[in-house]
């Protein structure tokens, strides 16, 4: 049996327990000066390189295909300038290193105590390995204290905490979207917490009815009975798609894709009444709240309609049909929704709400808008939440967030081996803002609904590319993060945001608005710039004096537009470039990276 003990070392008893210099060079020495928790902590001295430090061994106790957290605390030494601080661990397999980074890059100060902290799961190989502090860059001095690496192994389902459903049952019901898992610390976590269940996957109509006539009912029944068993809702995902659908009712007998024509449409709208009759027929006692139509909107398209094979060969109609049908089928009671990713984006809303109005003016029975609600911790703003929120309310319609995430992510490339402490924290203030919202809006708003139990069981690890990502409120071990404890208002739990960094030491940050908008590319400024925040360039990194420029930035869905009103008294053109002659350069740096140059 493996020593699943851990290591802790807060240097309490005026030893370094353990740690020693990585390279040789540098100074370690217990000191009095300053500590986390108690009396003592570690002064790192004399490093000539960044990556000099202090580490501790850590061979006999990180075991292969296990998983472990690891931590410590970190404080500049007094006069130091802030540093970015990193805590590492070094594999040695023979002569072969490799190196992960557990967390970090952390901004550190000589003014408070910063922990870093990541979770870190070893290999096949039973390895050699050390873990160490270091700094990204520069050879600041600094302590560290309370140094901890833990077994991370299975974990009790926390039953001492806050219920969810109990926290807003004043104000909205709580869901969760589930796949597979429901099962022994799964089927804990979900009864304690939530009040709504989706299937992630078992309703949707190809899972459902791959082929005419042929129903899969027993994983679907399997959510309904789970709902019976502990008193929860089930919300029905989803009776028409474009993705996962019955892709027999757009082929004809001989399994060619039907061509649009009046044959062509009544066929496969014939054939979406008869699934949604039969589903109805199923379950229309047991299910209250049904996505009939899902991510029927499509921006990009002139008409803002996706192109799916519904759109094809039946224009509209077949939205129409949908929810006409599923009254009939279902009743008076049952709650019908239209349900869409980005509904916050002002053009996507803004083809939605037109549709959903037209169909209401029509009389066509849509109770409800769902809003997925797959964001991340940067972007969209509050606001632009709340506006479509507040929108579709105006129609008389119910809201319901649907398939709540936050990715840790702000792009499609970015990836973290370990995901910082800090980031976890800002995770966790993003979803106290969300909430405060919901809650602002709860008159509006019947259902909160997480697309997913945990980390361990969410989409994000796959798309849009293989990445350790951490959306939801309990991590891979069902246990509650930050995350959680923002959400439920306990924010004594959860560390204030880090304090952010400037640009340069000498060049301040400054934040401005762009507004939405497509302007006209013809050398000539259009009204709708006026639309935009303007800003001023109004620092030089070299000189005292020179060029400025008064600039807007309007966005749309595919573009950034940036215009520029340049001041200057003198032009160069030395450069035979006539793109080196200007006295303006524009770098556009996505979410506001501070991105080096290379």
């Amino acid at each position: 049996m493996p020593d699943l003990s851990g290591i802790k070392a807060d240097f309490e008893d005026g030893t370094a327990q353990g740690f020693v210099p990585r390279i040789g060079e540098e100074v370690l020495q217990v000191t009095d000066a300053d500590a986390h928790t108690g009396t003592y902590s570690l002064l790192v001295t004399g490093r000539a390189n960044p990556y000099s430090g202090a580490k501790i061994d850590t061979s006999d106790n990180i075991h292969r295909k296990t998983r472990y957290v690891i931590s410590v605390w970190v404080k500049l030494a007094p006069g130091e300038a802030p540093a970015k601080m990193r805590l590492s661990l070094q594999r040695n397999l023979g002569s072969t290193e490799s190196y992960v980074t557990i967390a970090g890059d952390a901004t550190v100060t000589a003014d408070r105590w910063v922990q870093l902290k990541g979770v870190y799961t070893h290999g096949v190989l039973q390895e050699d390995t050390s873990v160490y502090v270091e700094t990204a860059e520069g050879t600041a001095s600094f302590y560290i204290d309370d140094f901890e690496l833990v077994y991370d192994g299975d974990k009790e389902v926390q039953m001492d905490i806050p219920s969810l459903k109990d926290v807003f049952a004043d104000a909205f019901e709580i869901g969760v979207a589930v796949d597979r898992n429901m099962d022994g610390k799964f089927e804990q976590l979900i009864s304690k917490h939530y009040n709504v269940l989706v299937a992630g996957n078992a309703m949707k109509p190809g899972p459902l009815q791959p082929a005419e006539g042929r129903f899969n009912w027993e994983a679907a029944d399997r959510y309904v009975e789970f709902a019976k068993k502990h008193g929860m809702a089930v919300r029905f995902h989803t009776l028409v798609w474009h993705s996962q659908a019955a892709e027999w009712m757009f082929r004809d007998e001989n399994g060619e894709l039907l061509k649009p024509s009046e044959e062509s449409k009544k066929l496969v709208l014939d054939r979406l009444e008869a699934h949604i009759r039969a589903v109805a027929e199923r379950y229309k006692d047991d299910i209250r709240d049904w996505d009939v139509v899902n991510e029927v909107i499509d921006e990009s398209q002139p008409n803002g309609m996706r192109r799916s094979m519904w759109y094809v060969l039946t224009g509209t109609d077949y939205i129409e049909h949908a929810f006409r049908v599923a009254r009939d089928a279902l009743g008076p009671d049952a709650r019908l929704y239209i349900n869409d990713y980005n509904t916050h984006i002002p053009k996507k809303r803004d083809y939605l709400y037109n549709l959903v109005k037209d169909m209401l003016d029509k009389g066509v029975p849509i109770d409800g808008i769902g809003h997925q609600t797959h964001i991340n911790i940067e972007y969209p703003p509050i606001d632009q939440i709340r506006e479509s929120i507040e929108r579709f309310a105006a129609l008389g319609l119910d809201n319901q967030i649907t398939e709540l995430d936050i990715s840790i992510y702000t792009n499609d490339t970015d990836q973290y081996e370990a995901v910082p402490e800090d980031v976890q924290i800002k995770l966790a203030h993003r979803y106290r803002e969300l909430f405060d919202l919901f809650l602002e809006l709860k008159d509006n708003i019947s259902a909160v609904v997480f697309w997913g139990t945990d980390d361990g069981n969410t989409w994000l690890r796959s798309f849009p590319i293989t990445r350790l990502n951490t959306p939801l409120l309990f991590d891979d071990q069902l246990q509650a993060k930050y995350a959680f404890w923002a959400v439920v208002g306990d924010m004594d739990k959860v560390p204030p945001l880090p304090e952010e960094e400037p640009l340069a030491a000498d060049i301040p940050k400054k934040r401005m608005r762009a507004a939405y908008g497509t302007p006209v590319i013809d050398g000539k400024r259009d009204a709708i710039w006026d639309q935009a925040e303007e800003g001023v360039t109004d620092v030089w990194v070299m000189g005292q004096a020179g060029a400025r420029a008064a600039f807007r930035v309007l966005w749309d869905d595919g573009h950034l537009y940036v215009i520029a009103k340049v001041t200057d008294a003198l032009l160069s053109s030395k450069s035979a470039n006539p793109w080196e002659q200007d006295s303006l350069e524009i770098f556009v740096d996505q979410n506001f990276g501070q991105t080096p140059v290379l």
